[in-house]
């Protein structure tokens, strides 16, 4: 289905197309397909230059990886990447505009796409798609009016092979656009009675667009009662915006549960839960959840800043009365801002990030940070 006017996408524009890949690192013009070195040089070795000599790349431990540099005013506007899912939440994407030194977007690669488990979960949204088994692919409109710069830190101690294509326009009048910013936040586990803070401090004009939460639950019963709240401009103790529970945020109802079925995954063009894991009697032992909401159709629009948006990790007890929980919940932000850096919380690193899916078969992840010696 497609939410794209027609009479913009007939309309002749004064930009310029340019894709960079390994194939084309750096999106010349008559770039593309020329490697005589690379990941495929092995397998292409009877048929030689322009057959898949060089569709993806190896960052070693610890390496950062520039994935694009591009120079000039433009907009990316679609980003497809995959590697290995044991590398899901061990590598951190960023991207940098206009020659900013500070990042403006900082999140786990599994996170930003909506997979935060490092286990594949299906995601039909407008904004991000995730394709069996691990085609990731970005829609958010990255405008930029002098250069931008896309990189992958791997944290661990395994080299990781990744496939990438970041596709822009280059040119256009991107003046009076903002700039796209992601963050990510963990509390693993949350203070007792104390909300998850996904953004902190945000100075500046501009619109919230987006959340992704990976929620792993650590006691029984349901934890969706707690409300997300956005203090907006001179919003102090009281928010402007509240919600009125977890699942109605994230577009669901009563327990996301089809009575008979239990929690029931969905993914739709702006919210979705298409992540529900199980226990299995043996190794994973608790509940975890995928969710998104995307504000395209209603951003949350903003004057001076976002002084703190939150959420409660809320279920019930006895005599029914509300029971704080102390959940593992990591989130994603995603908003536009007049300016290329702003405040942001630490960077995700090996240990912050890790996932532990069990010592039995299944999911595996690295088996420690790169600053570690790789085990044999």
């Amino acid at each position: 289905m497609s939410f794209i006017s027609p009479l913009p996408l007939a309309r002749l524009r004064s930009v310029q197309t340019r894709s960079i890949s390994p194939e084309n690192f750096d999106g010349s013009v008559g770039g593309g397909a020329k490697a005589t070195e690379g990941t495929g040089a092995a397998p292409g070795r009877d048929l030689g230059t322009g057959w898949k000599i060089s569709p993806s790349v190896a960052v070693k431990p610890g390496e950062t990886f520039t994935i694009a540099d591009i120079s000039g005013a433009g907009v990316i506007n679609h980003i497809w990447v995959t590697t290995h899912t044991d590398h899901w939440r061990t590598l951190v994407l960023r991207a940098y505009w206009d020659g900013s030194e500070e990042p403006a977007v900082e999140v786990p690669y599994g996170d930003f796409f909506c997979n935060g488990w490092g286990v594949f979960a299906q995601v039909d949204s407008q904004m991000i798609a995730a394709n069996p088994h691990g085609g990731f692919n970005s829609y958010w409109p990255m405008p930029f009016r002098e250069g931008a710069r896309l990189t992958i830190e791997n944290t661990s101690n395994a080299e990781a092979v990744v496939y990438y294509q970041v596709t822009y326009e280059l040119g256009g009048d991107h003046s009076e656009d903002a700039y796209f910013h992601a963050q990510w936040r963990r509390s693993d586990p949350l203070e007792e009675a104390t909300p998850h803070v996904l953004l902190e401090g945000i100075e500046g004009q501009g619109h919230y667009v987006g959340t992704y939460i990976a929620w792993g639950v650590n006691s029984n019963g349901w934890w969706g009662e707690g409300e997300i709240k956005f203090y907006m401009d001179d919003d102090t103790e009281y928010p402007t915006i509240a919600g009125t529970g977890t699942e109605d945020y994230f577009g669901g109802a009563w327990n996301f549960d089809i009575p008979g079925e239990g929690y029931t995954a969905f993914t739709t063009p702006y919210l979705g839960m298409p992540q529900v894991i199980r226990p299995d009697g043996l190794y994973v032992s608790q509940q975890r959840f995928g969710m998104y909401r995307w504000h395209v159709a209603d951003p949350i629009h903003f004057t001076k800043g976002l002084p703190k948006v939150d959420i409660q990790a809320l279920g019930w007890k006895s005599a029914g009365r509300y029971k704080p929980l102390r959940d593992d919940i990591a989130s994603t932000a995603f908003f536009y801002l007049d300016r290329p850096s702003t405040t942001r919380p630490s960077a995700p690193d090996f240990d912050s990030m890790e996932v532990f899916l069990g010592t039995g078969p299944g999911p595996h992840v690295p088996t420690g940070p790169a600053s570690e010696t790789p085990q044999d």
